[in-house]
């Protein structure tokens, strides 16, 4: 915070105090103005993954007939007015809009110093220090510059220990940011106006929590919404709508975005109800949700109990092992631990997962759960297959050695490449490890201790079983074609 806001609010904060008198600039047609605790009879929020929200409320309106400077209040610091769009539900074809425009020049202490330059105000002397009585001075505010200077009977007096007294609000700026409407009414009368619009600084994110059991063979999960309000309104009573899925936002040339002005906890058993929606999911809170302005609010997604899970240990190559001649590779010895389970309605779940993290917990000998690892967890359709990298093994490694490159001079294949993993492992139970190598190019296995499938085109995947307290060799040969 630089000298001028801090000197301009040290001098008025909340002791500013304005002067009973009409706000300048309220002339023209007939002015109304709706606020949300007076005529909201629906309100419905609709928050997306990309800081971004659908706000759309119903309120009564009483309007007279003719042109009408409606003040539409308590719609969010950061709407985008290009999105706006109201109408009346009682009678569209009686009310047409003529003008819309978004106010947000807010009141502050800077602002309103900075209007009053060149102006007589009043400057109360001696509250809160040993005089008596306080004394008032008339003083002509001369500049705002880094500090407030005023001319009080011919000198000039440099940031004052006294407090500003205003005699108004200058025109334009206002409390809070606000639509105006000018609105043109056939008849006089009440009507039930929906307003729609878009608003960043809204939010959300899937988590999920997940403990394991003692054996590895079964979890608990628990996925849970964060909400995150940043918006600058609250929502009261509000329908709650989640999407989950990327929906394509059209970018704005780089000069227009220039432009561009820069925990709660509940839980509801199956709180949420969840449809397609376009391409992507909708998810319902079934109960009304009221999301407060700067607060992070949970609810509770679903609970799958005892969800079979399948643990694997993998060890996965990479393609340039086959393109030159490498020896030892003594940094290939880290074995992954990768958790598999299926989202089916069979396993407790059958949901489509909206993106999110997941963190897994396992109690350890005392019965403390203790944290295992965590994992991003994508957007996951009824009937898939769900896979977490927890971590690394301790218990389990492996070394790498490439025991023959061999260019081949004539025929289809471009060289021979031969390989020894080495797989220990420390455990008192027998663990398969799975060795998963990307091959580029064309390739063919001409020789192999242990069976191999051919998952898709450049992928070679072995099962190596290992006994406790033992070790395991994979040696194979391959024919690679880089062309």
């Amino acid at each position: 915070m630089n000298a001028r806001p801090r000197a301009a609010a040290a001098l008025l904060g909340a002791a500013c105090l304005l002067a009973p008198a009409a706000v300048s600039g309220q002339t023209g047609p007939a002015a109304r103005t709706s606020r949300a605790e007076d005529g909201r009879s629906h309100l419905a929020i609709t928050v997306y993954n990309s800081n971004l929200g659908l706000v759309r409320e119903t309120r009564r309106i009483e309007l007279p007939a003719g042109v009408t400077e409606l003040r539409y209040m308590d719609v969010a610091a950061q709407i985008n007015p290009r999105t706006v769009h109201m109408a009346s539900l009682t009678d569209p074809a009686r009310l047409r809009v003529l003008e819309q425009n978004y106010e947000y020049d807010l009141i502050s202490p800077e602002k309103l110093m900075e209007r009053f330059l060149g102006r007589t105000i009043t400057l109360v002397f001696g509250e809160g220090g040993e005089r008596p009585q306080p004394r008032q001075e008339q003083a002509k505010l001369v500049s705002t510059n880094g500090g407030m200077v005023y001319e009080i009977g011919g000198a000039f007096h440099v940031n004052p220990p006294a407090r500003p007294v205003l005699p108004e609000i200058p025109g334009g700026l206002i409390s809070a940011p606000t639509l105006v409407w000018l609105l043109r009414s056939d008849r006089a009368g009440e009507h039930r106006v929906e307003t729609s619009y878009l608003t960043g600084g809204l939010t959300w994110s899937a988590d999920y929590v997940a403990i394991l059991s003692g054996d590895d063979a079964r979890l608990d999960l628990t996925g849970w919404v964060t909400l995150d309000n940043g918006s600058g309104a609250s929502y009261h009573d509000a329908k709650l709508k989640l999407v989950a899925g990327d929906v394509h936002r059209a970018q704005p040339p780089p000069e227009a975005m220039a432009q561009q002005r820069t925990l709660a906890m509940a839980a509801d058993e199956k709180a949420f109800a969840e449809e397609s929606f376009f391409e992507y999911h909708l998810y319902t809170l079934e109960r009304p949700a009221t999301i407060k302005d700067r607060q992070t609010k949970q609810i509770q997604l679903l609970e799958g109990t005892g969800v079979p899970v399948k643990k694997i240990f993998l060890l996965a190559g990479q393609p340039g092992f086959y393109r030159g001649r490498l020896g030892q590779l003594g940094t290939d010895r880290k074995v992954a631990v990768e958790l598999e389970l299926a989202n089916t309605k069979n396993n407790g779940l059958g949901m489509p997962l909206p993106g999110g993290i997941a963190r897994l917990y396992k109690k350890d000998a005392s019965g403390s759960l203790q944290f295992i690892g965590e994992d991003l967890v994508k957007h996951t359709p009824e009937d898939e297959k769900v896979t977490l990298h927890v971590g690394d093994a301790f218990d389990v490694v492996a070394d790498r050695t490439q025991t023959d490159f061999r260019a081949v001079s004539a025929g289809r294949y471009d060289a021979e490449v031969a390989f020894q993993i080495r797989i220990r492992n420390h455990k008192d139970e027998p663990v398969t490890v799975t060795v998963r190598e990307p091959v580029a190019g064309d390739w063919k296995i001409l020789q192999a201790s242990h069976p191999h499938a051919k998952l898709d085109a450049f992928t070679i995947e072995f099962q190596i079983p290992v006994a406790p307290s033992a070790e395991a060799v994979l040696e194979y040969r391959v024919a690679v074609d880089w062309r």
